[in-house]
């Protein structure tokens, strides 16, 4: 009697049933080798975050603990808030004190553009940029050009920024009417620029007509003016940061558009102060005229992470730094 035939091979459903198992199977393990990546990733992150962070601190202790005297005469201690500390040490070993600021903040930075016309023959206008700052000016510039009957030597436009005169603009090399910015030119307003006001003023010369028709009819004089800053501001992002400005001449300054930063960490988090003072008592000084005068130690507080929103958590470094040169000081 013959055998009955055996079938070779899987059925159609139990091959769907194998390809959704080691479907779902590759999947997790997929999803495992990226979770494992990632946790590392961020670990790895962290890590280097606290090491840089570390060693900020530790040349940061070196420093506060040398403060002493500026070279200019100032005390050693020029600014102490809860998110920033100015003052001066021999931070090189050159004999020099410099200032050093180290500060929790960021950098930003922006433009706006202002134009304005003149109808008359020989007249002027003007413009205004103000309250364009959010935080402390570090750079500013403004980009000049203008437009008009200026085809002579004698026709071209006298440029000021609040009362004083920058320069002339188109006395060579710009045409009558041209239909297109000419003499363009571009001037550093960081000094004028603090008290975040800046008022811009062209002054056409006599012989400057109103005979233009671009854009503005009948014009004799059009100015654009594109001011362009670089701000910090303080107290604000992640970014922990480190200013060192040499002193220069005799008698020795300290030139505030010459101070050198650093980025020290991208990921402090503190919204606890970052400095602390005492006396020396080892009290703790809250009233801020009294922290420039009686701070004999300090502590030193940081809150690191890289992304807060994964694990790893919060990793705290604390520092306690007795200011050496301040000790006796009544």
């Amino acid at each position: 009697m013959p055998r009955p035939k055996t079938k070779n091979g899987f059925t159609l459903v139990e091959t769907l049933v194998a390809i959704v198992v080691f479907t779902l199977a590759f999947g997790a393990v997929t999803a495992f080798i990226i979770l494992s990546y990632r946790t590392y990733n961020y670990s790895y992150e962290q890590s280097v975050a606290i090491d840089e962070a570390r060693k900020g601190v530790e040349v940061m202790t070196q420093e506060i603990r040398q403060a002493r005297q500026g070279d200019a005469g100032a005390y050693p201690i020029e600014k102490a808030d809860d998110k920033e500390f100015v003052f001066y040490s021999d931070i090189d070993a050159d004999d020099q004190a410099e200032r050093v600021r180290y500060f929790l903040g960021e950098v930003n930075s922006g433009s706006l553009t202002q134009d304005c016309v003149v109808s008359t023959r020989g007249g002027s206008c003007s413009v205004n940029f103000t309250n364009f700052l959010r935080g402390t000016i570090k750079a500013a510039q403004v980009q000049i050009s203008i437009e008009g009957d200026l085809g002579a030597a004698n026709e071209y436009a006298e440029i000021f920024v609040d009362g004083q005169k920058l320069s002339d603009l188109c006395q060579t090399q710009c045409s009558d009417c041209a239909g297109a910015w000419q003499g363009t030119m571009t001037y550093d307003v960081t000094g004028s620029s603090g008290d975040n006001s800046l008022q811009f003023l062209a002054d056409a010369t006599n012989q400057v007509d109103p005979s233009c028709q671009w854009q503005n009819p009948n014009h004799a004089l059009k100015a654009r003016f594109i001011l362009s800053w670089t701000e910090e501001l303080m107290e604000q992002g992640n970014e922990f940061k480190k200013g060192v400005i040499e002193p220069v001449g005799s008698p020795p300054t300290y030139p505030a558009d010459q101070e050198t930063i650093q980025n020290l960490s991208y990921y402090v988090r503190n919204a606890p102060p970052i400095f602390e003072y005492f006396d020396a008592q080892n009290e703790k000084i809250t009233i801020y005229p009294a922290r420039l005068k009686d701070t004999k130690l300090m502590k030193v507080y940081l809150i690191i992470n890289a992304n807060p929103d994964r694990p790893p958590e919060d990793f705290e470094l604390e520092s306690f730094i007795e200011l050496r040169n301040l000790k006796e000081m009544p």
